[in-house]
């Protein structure tokens, strides 16, 4: 392929020259192929592999150079000889000749350069190849990890690392690549490959450990890298989800408010411009781009070095200094401001015709006719003072309205405001209650998302607003019991804008949806925020600050009770072995963290919770919990069982009251607390918060991310563990499988069921695997995967008649007809086959063969195939032919005794089935025909040359069509051999001129006696088959399935 040209100052070091001309050479790799160098060519090739050299995935390699210069430019590279050679031949008839007309040197390497990267560009433009995040070494790495493991490109690549493979006590270094299903390891020394392919769903943390040994961790690789500083930066500051970071760089910030230079980093990213201090709890702040009207180079001094200005809407200025390469950031910066003004132009024409247009858009309003709307929030509905109302908590309050506003005047208000550690300190003594909503969007960075989607809400509720689905249902049910104790939710008006927001929820994001909890969060959300806002705080709770807590599994809370448990273990760990011995962690962790305590304290002294909350994140949560533990540690240590733990830490949380709450107070009776003892004292919420921090202050949301990522994993397997000995436990009853081979078929089922869907498939893997369904039903197979694990598995698959009998088989499992299968129904066939008596599996293989475009001759053909590859082929096929001739014969003297006359009711016509009617002439040639003529004649028919036996199917007979309906179950089509070897050689089926005659036909009881009649048939049905051998070749059939080729054979392939 070509690439932008660079310069090589080395032609000839590690590369033998091929070909040449007076401006080009095309190169090899020593140690590359056969006759790579020798000795020499085979260090080459170990310190391309150790070294990461991309020589390892390009060998090959043109170079460009004028004849009187020393230095050389890349100008293409391949990774096969076939691949370079048609980028040398195209050089040679298109460059060669137009280059000899140039006199000056300097004119040639400036065409030269110009024609290859026009030739680039035209490619990425013509794929619509576009730039990304990944380094041009990941590049490299994505290309070796598809060239050596022969991975589809649908395979993506994670992340690779330097190692050491151990085998024996040898260790061999190389690389490990991991994707999203597999592990690969390749290393190459001194001539000697080594590859491994592991796929991730057999892959075990105790199976790794001691497998591979880390060296180093390159720190090239995405950095783990753009992405993983990207996901830290919106963490840091509150950001949307799909904010990407440009880059960081040092700095100092001017802070009037303490007239300081405060050194720290300054993050550039497309829509913002942060801060943050070295000395973490200094000072960090937050510029949308939407909000600066002015970026300029302030003039530079010994004080003020490289100092830039950026002045924003509501009047403040930002002044920074010491910054490496201004200029470069300030063009970054501008080109951002101009992306960000001609988005808001866009959306304000959008939102200006929309407004401006005629009644045939209509109004939007955010209620329906019936019920009143809430223009505000609600608690500013239900708090009515009178003018001469006062007393000291009002008082207090007053105070604290008016210390929030000092600091807007020293630090500035909205998201461009400072945020120090006197902003912390006033978070901590309880945000204002006219001021929570304005402050819990500010500090979760929901306003910042509310203020780039103008109008997404009320689509939102227009869409959503009388459509009805599993969501909706459960939040109709979950209404009345939010905040029920609260007047706010004691009418139509609260009850109705809690619908809006969840029902509009649910609709942003159906994979969510809904879940228990959601309701009690925003019931608090709609009290202090107006619905628009409390639509995007719970956006910015479920999707960024609460990942995967609402959903139908709450992973996300089991993650984070996992880690809970650690922090437990580390910081009260007298307590730990307690807690865990009364499996107390797991149950407190999901009501506390999924309803932030709100479900499990007064509310007035919850709402302080969400303040911090908001504020500092997760660790908030953290911190409350380890110290509410911590405060009980003796009663807990004397605790007996779970049930007195629980009403212990219920009884303690109950009495957290704030005595500095202005409101009413609201009835609130714990779940949890059962018993009929002595209130515990009054636990006030400023000290419970105060001592969070001085005791457990220490806890790091970095640190605690790092937990999460290592929980997470340790989550998911446990819920895909459970899921499958829920399946195993539910159906071990009705199969004769063990419960280790029932363990093995369902990961074979899942894994094939994943792999598929991921690996080129239209459909969507996840479209098909709903958390919320019975367990059996989560992982449901179609008809493509089922044939594969049909070959792998099903004793009667053999030869080119599998695809078909699988289809067959498929149709009879799927008993819903949704064309999908469950793992129940895959079983169940799976076990007729290999465990079945005779009379089980012989009615399974009739059954097969009569639904709908099953027939007779079909069945001759199964059981020819099915006997193929067995030990005893030719005298299975020989009773195979005699069973046939026998049918035939039965169903020629059935039909004598079904003469219309015979006909007395409707029933016995639908027990036969309609079949080809013969001519006399066919008749004769069957009655005087001996068993060995007939089982030649049912040869002629089976053999895989005679395509006159090709599918007849009872829907295609013209004006005389049996409808499926007309087919009894126990009733099977037969088609005669005579018949069909008169035609033979004929293709298309059936002749014209053959009719259906409803007088014939065969039922399994005559199925079944022509079979007893040959032993060699009765002995192989009777035959046991053991799937752990099946189940074993089927692992092993994967992994080789997504093996790949050698180097060596790869270079032959391509070139010949």
């Amino acid at each position: 392929m070509w690439v932008n040209p660079e310069e090589v100052l080395l032609a000839s070091a590690l590369w033998m020259t091929e070909r040449a001309n007076p401006y080009f050479i095309l190169q090899k790799r020593k140690g590359h192929g056969d006759g790579g160098g020798g000795l020499a060519g085979l260090l080459v090739g170990t310190l391309d592999v150790v070294l990461d050299s991309s020589a390892r995935v390009a060998p090959y390699r043109i170079l460009y150079q004028t004849p009187d210069s020393l230095v050389y430019w890349t100008i293409a590279h391949g990774s096969s000889r076939k691949e370079i050679t048609e980028n040398w031949e195209w050089l040679e008839q298109n460059l060669l000749q137009t280059l000899s007309i140039f006199e000056n040197e300097n004119d040639i390497t400036t065409f030269v350069k110009g024609k290859i990267q026009g030739i680039i560009a035209e490619y990425n433009k013509s794929h619509d190849i576009r730039e990304d995040d990944d380094t041009d070494k990941f590049k490299e790495a994505i290309a070796k990890f598809h060239k050596l493991f022969v991975m589809p490109e649908e395979e993506k690549l994670v992340n690779y690392y330097s190692c050491s493979y151990w085998k024996g006590k040898v260790p061999r270094q190389g690389w490990l690549y991991l994707s999203i299903n597999h592990l690969c390891f390749y290393s190459y020394l001194l001539g000697k490959e080594g590859e491994g392919v592991f796929s991730t769903n057999e892959l075990t943390p105790k199976k790794c450990s001691g497998l591979f040994q880390y060296y180093i961790c390159f720190s090239d690789f995405r950095d783990l890298d753009a992405r993983a500083k990207s996901e830290r930066y919106r963490a840091l500051f509150r950001l949307p989800k799909d904010e990407k970071l440009d880059g960081h760089t040092d700095c100092t910030l001017w802070t009037p408010f303490n007239k300081m230079h405060i050194l720290g980093q300054m993050f550039v990213s497309t829509n913002y411009i942060c801060f943050t201090s070295k000395e973490e709890t200094a000072c960090s702040l937050i510029i949308p781009l939407r909000e600066v009207t002015i970026v300029e180079k302030a003039d530079s001094c010994n004080v003020l070095p490289s100092p830039l200005s950026i002045s924003t809407k509501n009047k403040m200025t930002f002044l920074f200094a010491n910054l490496k390469d201004r200029d470069f950031l300030v063009q970054r910066i501008s080109d951002f401001l101009q992306q960000t003004t001609s988005k808001i132009y866009f959306e304000r024409e959008i939102t200006g015709s929309l407004s401006s247009s005629d009644d045939e858009v209509g109004t939007f309003n955010l209620n329906d006719s019936r019920v009143p709307t809430a223009t505000q929030a609600l608690m500013t509905m239900y708090r009515r003072r009178s003018p001469e109302e006062f007393n000291p908590k009002l008082a207090k309050e007053f105070l604290k309205e008016q210390a929030w506003k000092n600091h807007f005047t020293e630090y500035g208000q909205g998201v461009c405001m400072y945020r120090t550690e006197k902003t912390k300190e006033l978070v901590l003594q309880g945000i204002p209650e006219n001021m929570r909503g304005e402050l819990w969007l500010l500090f979760s960075g929901a306003i910042n998302e509310m203020a780039t989607h103008p109008g997404y809400y009320e689509d939102l509720v227009e869409k959503s607003m009388g459509k009805y689905n599993l969501a909706t249902e459960e939040i109709e049910r979950d209404l009345h019991r939010s905040l029920p104790e609260h007047p706010a939710f004691q009418n139509e008006m609260g009850i109705a804008a809690l619908r809006r927001v969840l029902t509009a929820y649910a609709f942003r994001n159906p994979n969510i949806g809904y879940c228990q909890a959601m309701n009690i969060v925003t019931s608090v959300l709609l009290l202090y925020a107006k619905e628009e806002e409390a639509f995007w705080l719970l956006v910015a709770l479920c999707e960024r600050m609460l990942p995967d807590y609402y959903n139908t599994r709450v992973v996300g809370a089991l993650v984070d009770q996992g880690v809970f448990e650690e922090l437990a273990h580390v910081y009260v760990p007298q307590l730990y072995d307690c807690m865990q011995a009364l499996s107390v962690i797991s149950t407190i962790s999901l009501s506390w963290f999924l309803t932030l305590f709100l479900s499990v304290m007064p509310f007035e002294s919850a709402v302080v919770v969400v303040d911090c909350f908001f504020y500092e994140g997760i660790k908030v949560i953290f911190q409350l919990a380890l110290s509410v533990l911590d405060a009980n540690i003796h009663q807990l240590l004397s605790c007996k069982d779970d049930g007195e733990a629980m009403t212990i830490l219920g009884r303690y949380l109950d009495s957290v009251t704030n005595k500095d709450s202005t409101l009413p107070p609201i009835p609130h009776l714990h779940s949890l607390l059962t018993d009929n003892g002595e209130p515990h004292p009054e636990v006030d919420i400023f000290k419970l918060v105060r001592s969070s921090y001085e005791k457990f202050g220490s806890i790091r949301a970095d640190v605690i991310e790092q937990m999460r990522f290592k929980q997470r994993l340790r989550v998911i397997q446990a819920i895909e563990d459970t899921t499958k000995r829920n399946v195993v436990r539910t159906i071990v009853t009705e199969t004769p499988f063990s419960i280790d081979e029932l363990e093995e078929l369902y990961t074979l089922f899942k894994a094939e069921h994943l792999t598929s869907c991921y690996w080129g498939s239209t459909s969507n893997p996840m479209s098909r695997h709903d958390p919320s369904l019975p367990y059996l039903e989560q992982y449901r197979m179609d008809l493509e995967q089922f044939k594969v694990l049909f070959a792998l598995l099903f004793p009667w698959a053999c030869g080119t008649h599998t695809d078909d009998l699988a289809l067959r088989v498929f149709r009879l499992l799927d008993h819903n007809a949704d064309a999908l299968i469950n793992f129940r129904e895959f079983i169940c066939g799976l076990s007729v086959m290999c465990h079945g008596d005779l009379t089980e599996k012989l009615k399974f293989l009739y059954k097969i063969h009569v639904l709908p475009g099953g027939q007779f001759i079909e069945l001759c053909k199964t059981l020819y195939n099915m006997f193929s590859e067995d030990p005893s082929e030719q005298e299975l096929y020989h009773a195979t032919a005699t069973v046939t001739s026998l049918l035939l014969e039965m169903g020629e003297v059935g039909k004598l005794f079904c003469s219309p006359a015979h006909k007395t009711d409707e029933e016995d016509e639908d027990e036969r089935i309609a079949v080809p009617s013969r001519s006399k002439q066919e008749r004769h040639q069957l009655e005087d025909s001996s068993p060995k003529d007939t089982a030649t004649s049912c040869a002629m028919l089976l053999s895989d040359d005679d395509t006159s036996v090709s599918s007849y199917s009872v829907l295609s007979a013209g004006s005389h069509e049996l409808q499926c309906e007309d087919i009894a179950e126990d009733t099977v089509l037969i088609r005669s051999g005579a018949a069909a070897a008169g035609h033979h050689g004929r293709r298309g089926g059936l002749p014209h001129s053959v009719s259906i005659d409803k007088d014939w036909a065969i039922t399994f009881e005559q199925f079944l006696a022509s079979v007893l009649t040959e032993q060699a048939l009765v002995q192989y049905f009777e035959k046991p088959v053991e799937i752990a051998a099946r189940i074993t070749n089927a692992k092993n059939v994967r992994k080789v399935g997504h093996q790949h080729m050698s180097l060596s054979d790869y270079e032959i392939s391509l070139s010949g």
